[in-house]
């Protein structure tokens, strides 16, 4: 028994030794550090956006103990990732693990180096789910909680297999109270755009919006007990051209019910653009459908 925990002991080590190697520090926020990943050999580095809240003057701590300046690349808030690049080359880059490979029980290890040195935390897999939304809107492809401790300054960092892959960053900035991964695809997916332009397209209406209850009479009719009424409409944009008031209240949008902001906002993707969509709303106590051309957010 002392042995085959002896080797367990020697082979996490040596996990965290090799996957730490592309483990950076970040110093992007005023007071705790944070942590990073080397995207790239030629300087970028995937972290999370709610430990950057400056676009300036972000120093980057690298594993031979240096500091460099970094740049912000950009940043979806939505998926909480920002990416950055850093004013040096030839950084480690770790292994990626494919999602089907990830299982519900699996040790993980979450690294970190809100410091000068590495640091580690063991947990399990407990629980693989969906891809799903945020409050923001933002699209996980998959959902990956851990019951890691989440130290402060692991945001940012990978969560790494027995093997040394890693197969998601973490994040407290999406769930209150909860350890959570994003999933290999959607870090790809935001890097690869971020790096690409900059930015993620959002589609954008114009309005403020609150949940309202519906009308009785109007409940069996939609199918649902919510909708969004609109508290505020900005002059020039899709809603106001469009011809929607204050007081309406938003119930679909393009055959999908709407009673949430994060629902109207799942529906405001980058690929709607540009493009006309159909809005449901209330007004008078009748139903009525408007079109309107989506925006790009800002």
């Amino acid at each position: 028994m002392g042995s085959v925990l002896s080797d367990l002991s020697a082979a996490l080590a040596e996990v965290v030794a090799s996957t730490g190697a592309s483990v950076l520090r970040v110093e992007g926020r005023r007071r705790q550090p944070a942590s990073g990943i080397g995207w790239s050999a030629d300087g970028l580095i995937i972290t999370a956006n709610h430990v950057v809240t400056r676009d300036e003057d972000i120093r980057v701590g690298l594993p031979n103990g240096e500091t460099v300046s970094a740049t912000l690349v950009g940043r979806d808030p939505t998926t909480d990732l920002a990416l950055l690049r850093a004013e040096t080359h030839n950084f480690v880059v770790p292994t990626w693990a494919a999602s089907e490979e990830v299982r519900v029980g699996h040790l993980a290890l979450a690294l970190g180096r809100p410091g000068r040195s590495m640091q580690a935390t063991l947990g399990v897999i407990s629980a693989l789910g969906d891809g799903w939304r945020t409050a923001m809107g933002g699209s996980i492809d998959r959902y990956v909680q851990t019951d890691v401790v989440m130290y402060p300054g692991f945001s940012g960092g990978p969560l790494a297999d027995v093997s040394g892959r890693v197969v998601g960053l973490n994040t407290s900035g999406l769930m209150r109270g909860v350890s959570v991964a994003l999933p290999v695809e959607t870090i790809r997916r935001v890097a690869e755009t971020l790096a690409t332009h900059g930015r993620i397209r959002r589609g954008y209406l114009g309005i403020g919006v609150q949940p309202v209850r519906l009308p009785e009479a109007l409940v069996n009719r939609l199918g649902q007990e919510v909708g969004l009424l609109i508290v505020s409409v900005e002059p020039g944009t899709p809603a106001d051209k469009a011809g929607l008031v204050l007081g309406d209240t938003l119930v679909g949008l393009d055959g999908e019910r709407v009673r949430y902001l994060e629902e109207l906002m799942a529906l405001l993707s980058g690929d709607r653009v540009g493009k006309e969509a159909v809005a449901r709303i209330l007004r008078g106590g009748e139903v009525h459908e408007v079109s309107v051309v989506i925006g790009e957010r800002s």
